[in-house]
């Protein structure tokens, strides 16, 4: 893989965060994707969600398989451990990483040739064992690297950048994530970062398996007219569920007012704001509801985004399958070789 370092020097009044890290300190190699790519911006999404909660860079496990997305993880988080799988086989690399070590964040990055293709079996069993991780697909529609051929995921009637008619049905990632028991599910578009970085920031401190489909337009091959995965095209049909933002671990400021009422809040920072409470329209707790909302937008031609589930007590495969606490990766001899009496005891509870 060819890429460029990026100089270590930085203006030394750069800003840092409570570890004493700059923006700086999170970035990768100089990007070598085509310019105006989405993932490019999916790249700096990452960089400032980790920047800003304060993520030690060595605590961070970025893994990825093959494509224009699975390149990415050059491109951020330059001090964190990295794995190129091969194709789509990212989510079981990730699966064994993650049952090895579970002190580390896991991120996985991958794109819709990589999930829904080839490795569509590998994103199913990672969702629905529950893997405590983030995996993130940078969704485009066709196979960037090898000339703009359309993905699974492109909708029926879509054309491609010569005016071909995609005659297949498409394969909604969200949707099967809703159904296969994912328990954070989201959607967005790369060229909207006010609400990408405070999914990935509410994804990383997800216990469970966190799921962000990121529309990312594809600027070679599939933003034109008739592209579903256009720039133009999903700005125009983009319907977002939630304003979001996400908020690190303080003392809480509770509040108990009436509908209809305002009321005025002081935060921890003596700041003030007022409150009007509303009758909410979407609740994102439950998936029913998630998935049939987002047929009946899908239907009207709407691209859905922003958190659609989410379960706020999840499990994960740790505890699924009662893993010791220790890092496997760091027990000894002694542990993993308990001796043949206990090897007998164990073989003695299952006749």
């Amino acid at each position: 893989m060819t890429y460029i370092v990026k100089p270590k020097f930085h203006h030394p009044s750069l800003p840092k965060n409570a570890l004493g890290y700059t923006h700086r300190d999170y970035e990768g190699a100089i990007s070598t994707l085509c310019a105006g790519c989405g993932h490019d911006s999916i790249s700096g999404a990452i960089i400032t969600a980790c920047f800003e909660l304060a993520i030690a860079p060595h605590r961070v496990a970025k893994l990825s398989g093959i494509g224009c997305s699975s390149k990415t993880p050059t491109y951020f988080l330059g001090q964190s451990h990295g794995f190129n799988s091969v194709h789509g086989r990212m989510p079981s690399v990730l699966t064994g990483a993650n049952l090895a070590n579970r002190d580390l964040i896991y991120l996985g990055v991958s794109g819709d040739g990589d999930s829904a293709s080839i490795g569509l079996g590998q994103f199913a069993h990672a969702l629905r064992r529950g893997i405590d991780m983030v995996y993130i697909v940078e969704n485009n529609g066709v196979y960037g690297l090898t000339k703009g051929q359309f993905s699974a995921t492109a909708d029926r009637g879509s054309k491609s950048k010569r005016g071909v008619v995609n005659t297949d049905s498409s394969i909604d990632l969200v949707a099967m994530a809703l159904q296969l028991g994912a328990t954070f599910v989201a959607r967005s578009f790369s060229g909207d970062k006010a609400q990408l970085v405070p999914l990935i920031k509410a994804a990383i401190e997800h216990k469970g398996a966190a799921f962000i489909d990121v529309i990312s337009p594809c600027v070679a091959f599939n933003n034109h007219a008739g592209s579903t995965r256009s720039f133009d095209y999903v700005r125009e049909h983009n319907i977002a569920v939630n304003k979001l933002d996400f908020l690190t671990g303080r003392d809480p400021i509770t509040v108990d007012y009436a509908p209809g009422s305002l009321e005025i809040v002081e935060q921890h920072d003596g700041s003030r704001i007022a409150l009007r409470k509303l009758a909410p329209n979407y609740d994102p707790h439950d998936r029913l509801r998630a998935m049939n909302y987002l047929q009946e937008s899908a239907a009207a031609g709407e691209i859905v985004t922003g958190l659609l589930y989410v379960e706020d007590e999840a499990d994960d495969l740790h505890e699924n399958l009662n893993t010791v606490a220790t890092p496997l990766n760091a027990l000894g001899e002694k542990e993993l070789c308990p001796g043949s009496a206990a090897l007998d005891k164990i073989n003695a509870g299952l006749r």
